[in-house]
């Protein structure tokens, strides 16, 4: 007998063959059987007639980490009716571990306010005991955040590293990945990166080849600087042999759209001439960041405090303005999205608010950052529909929120998430897939699924088969969609009917039940990684 019996269902497997009609029988956590089952017994039986029955969706780009949601609502509700089962943390340079003391943790200062955080953790393997022991109902794993390494040892200092710190942080990697760890990540944007020299990243992706991870990055630039951002991610990982991921893939502002076609004409060549390399999209045309990244690059200097005491010098502050008009960046389509300040000030622009003020557009981006301590999360309207599409169609992306898990009623407090946290998963299905025909079915689970799991090494996940673990999604293709909205990001997305992890229901027919059955997921676990 059966834990759970999924009858009369199309499967999708995973790995980008056709569907087929069959049954699937889960006992003690695991696939045990695939076919003709009707015959068969379980204690739950779900009736998937005219469904689809895939893996779950594994979300190899997700921050419910460094935004803190796996603490503040680990029922990472947004998540699961998207149908993802497995995320990855430690994304775009900033992980929750290691540690080298406490304050390292001011390196997620950026999007979340830390005055309410409480550690009891500093290796990458007490770390992830902690997070065993609050039970979350996904699966996680850890990237380690290359950033996080960084200011564990020169702190807020941005300057160039000596070889021997470069020596320590090699053996912080070492030690992460001997932990649990599964890759390391980038994030060289950001203002404690941006010195980071390419031998640097080199030496340190050197480590991660030797463990077998995955080294994802959030690349230096991606906007003009695009081209030759992608080109050091793909030169790092030809003298290295390393698994390369290029986070989120893009090209911001309408005079950079033409260079997304050159930077996936660059990952094609570099696959094509033997290197592991993939980079991931999400369906959106709005992306979210932090508003002090349209400063000029040395207003951020040695971290959030400096950067304030510069702004408020009135000379300081001239240059800056001075030189961010020069930079013509169109500041119309920037949306306020999460700030300590007034909620009035959500959900505005920062042309309204310096309208508003009587202000030029970055004085007001400048007020903004120092009444709001520096932390302050936007939504810019500045990506192409047209090079989303062709990004979800190559067949070397794979799908991903680079969101976080919310509930709504997370809505009161007044921030405007982006909808990329409710509705990623489902919008690729219903618009990209059902509406307008541009990928299979079977293609899409696959870059949700199979091919996620296969690039980050998770192993008996991602893929419909005998003896993996039953992260199971049952679904509607007629009916899945995502509501989520920029206006009205709270809602939750339509037609996921069914989410088994680990063989326990999770959503038993659009109803999320109490089960929180997620497992950590380690590197050096052979029942769940491979080598």
């Amino acid at each position: 007998m059966y834990d759970i019996l999924i009858k009369n269902g199309t499967i999708v497997d995973g790995t980008g063959n056709p569907m087929y009609k069959g049954d699937v029988g889960i006992k003690d956590g695991l696939i045990k059987e695939i076919g003709d089952l009707h015959n068969e017994n379980a204690e739950k039986i779900i009736n998937a007639l005219g469904k689809l029955v895939v893996p779950g969706f594994v979300d190899v780009n997700n921050h419910s980490d460094t935004y803190w949601r796996i603490f503040i609502d680990p029922n990472l509700e947004s998540l699961l009716h998207q149908g993802i089962t497995t995320i990855v943390g430690g994304n775009c340079g900033s992980s929750l571990a290691p540690l080298v003391n406490k304050d390292i943790i001011k390196s997620i200062q950026k999007w979340v306010d830390i005055k309410g955080v409480n550690l009891n953790w500093l290796s990458v393997g007490e770390f992830l005991d902690e997070i065993e022991r609050r039970k979350l109902p996904v699966n996680f794993a850890t990237l380690v955040g290359h950033g996080t390494l960084r200011r564990g040892i020169i702190q807020d200092e941005v300057r160039d590293l000596t070889s021997s710190e470069i020596d320590m942080m090699e053996k912080m990697l070492k030690d992460a990945m001997k932990d649990g760890a599964i890759g390391f990540s980038t994030g060289l944007v950001y203002t404690h990166a941006k010195r980071a020299s390419q031998d640097e990243i080199m030496r340190l992706a050197e480590v991660v080849k030797k463990y077998e991870g995955v080294y994802t990055t959030h690349v230096r630039g991606e906007s003009g600087e695009l081209i030759d951002a992608v080109e050091e991610a793909v030169n790092i990982a030809q003298k290295t042999g390393v698994k390369l991921q290029v986070s989120h893939l893009k090209a911001m502002g309408e005079r950079h759209w033409h260079l997304m076609e050159e930077a996936v004409n660059l990952i094609e060549t570099a696959r094509m001439s033997g290197l592991d390399i993939n980079f991931d999209v999400y369906p959106y045309t709005a992306t979210g960041s932090v508003l002090y990244i349209l400063l000029p690059d040395w207003v951020a200097e040695g971290g959030k405090k400096l950067m304030l005491q510069r702004l408020k010098d009135p000379d300081i502050r001239a240059r800056a303005i001075k030189e961010m008009k020069e930079d013509a960046f169109d500041y119309s389509k920037i949306v306020i999205s999460i700030s300590p300040l007034d909620k009035t000030l959500r959900k505005k622009s920062i042309a309204e608010i310096a309208k508003s003020q009587g202000k030029g557009i970055e004085e007001a981006i400048i007020d903004t950052l120092i009444a709001s301590e520096g932390r302050v999360v936007t939504m810019m309207e500045v990506l192409s529909e047209k090079n989303v599409k062709n990004a979800i169609q190559n067949p070397f992306s794979i799908i991903s929120s680079n969101g976080s898990g919310y509930s709504i009623d997370h809505q009161q407090t007044g921030e405007l998430v982006h909808p990329r946290n409710f509705g990623s998963f489902p919008r690729v299905l219903a618009k990209y897939v059902r509406a307008k025909s541009l990928l299979s079915w079977e293609e899409a689970i696959r870059k949700m699924s199979g091919l996620p799991a296969e690039k980050f090494g998770i192993r008996k996940r991602g893929i419909i088969k005998v003896d993996n673990f039953a992260d199971i999604v049952v679904f509607d293709k007629n009916n899945v969609e995502d509501l989520s909205t920029t206006d009205n990001p709270y809602q939750y997305s339509k037609g996921i009917d069914w989410v088994v992890i680990n063989g326990k229901v999770v959503i038993d027919e659009t109803r999320l039940t109490e089960a929180r059955p997620g497992a950590v997921l380690r590197r050096e676990s052979r029942s769940i990684f491979e080598f």
